[in-house]
């Protein structure tokens, strides 16, 4: 639990003194799209993995 918040703590600070207000909220909604893209890229390893690699 410590490791969560310890990057959930560098991830506001990395935030913290940015002008541009739009680019700050880009920033943010590209840092959710690519751990939803690494979320899915390891499901579907797993589930590739779980079932015998059919393609």
């Amino acid at each position: 639990m410590g490791t969560l918040l310890h990057f959930r703590n560098l991830y506001e600070q990395a935030f913290e003194d940015c002008k541009p207000q739009v680019a700050v909220i880009l920033l943010k909604i590209y840092s959710v799209f690519a751990a939803f893209m690494l979320f899915m890229a390891v499901y579907a390893l797993m589930d590739r993995a779980l079932n015998g690699f059919e393609f």
